[in-house]
């Protein structure tokens, strides 16, 4: 039997909705063991044009889209206040596969931002209410210590969650679908989302 990084991806093997697609190669990687599942690359773009990337997690996809957490007054998320549009990539190595996702992006409601906060950490809620996510800092003890004082100021009690922290949402209008094959000759297929709501899909040349 062919590996799964050769399996051959068909028109015929595909889901009609694009998220239900992502949703059994997304299952797939998670039951392989594949490193970071969740893992993200988040493309944005200033209002000039200058693009930007970096990599963040998914916390989770429906039909609404796909949704990540960050500081508000991080790079990313003064880019996606300006140009609300991003682009997302999976990369599957262990199953030879990639998912691209390109979309409009909103702020999840204040209430959703919370209750994911209330789920993590208490070291990682103390981490994202101490740190000016992408901005000058002066030192890595500085950090620390800010970490260290709002431990003691909140020792008995619940932390705050910052205004300033909290969600996205990518709406996706199209997603591909990137299947590894030998020889460069890969298989692509790509979903586009039409004006009256209907998903179509095209095979591309790799």
């Amino acid at each position: 039997m062919a590996s799964i990084q050769h399996r051959p991806l068909a028109r015929d093997d595909l889901a009609r909705k694009p998220l239900t697609q992502f949703a059994r190669w997304y299952e797939e990687a998670c039951a392989r063991d594949a490193f970071e599942p969740d893992a993200m690359a988040l493309a944005t773009a200033a209002a000039t044009g200058a693009p930007s990337v970096r990599m963040v997690l998914m916390k989770g996809f429906d039909d609404g889209g796909i949704s990540f957490f960050t500081n508000y007054g991080s790079r990313k998320a003064v880019e996606l206040e300006t140009n609300p549009r991003a682009a997302l990539l999976f990369h599957w190595p262990e199953l030879g596969r990639q998912v691209r996702v390109e979309g409009s992006v909103g702020r999840v409601e204040r209430a959703e931002s919370v209750a994911y906060a209330r789920s993590r950490s208490r070291s990682s809620q103390l981490s994202a209410l101490a740190s000016p996510q992408s901005r000058p800092v002066p030192s890595r003890r500085w950090l620390e210590e800010r970490v260290a004082a709002l431990d003691r100021e909140y020792r008995r009690g619940e932390l705050p969650v910052s205004e300033e922290w909290g969600g996205y949402r990518l709406q996706p209008a199209a997603w591909e679908f990137w299947q590894h094959r030998s020889s460069r000759l890969h298989d692509r297929f790509r979903y586009e989302l039409t004006p009256a709501g209907a998903w179509t899909i095209e095979r591309l040349g790799p």
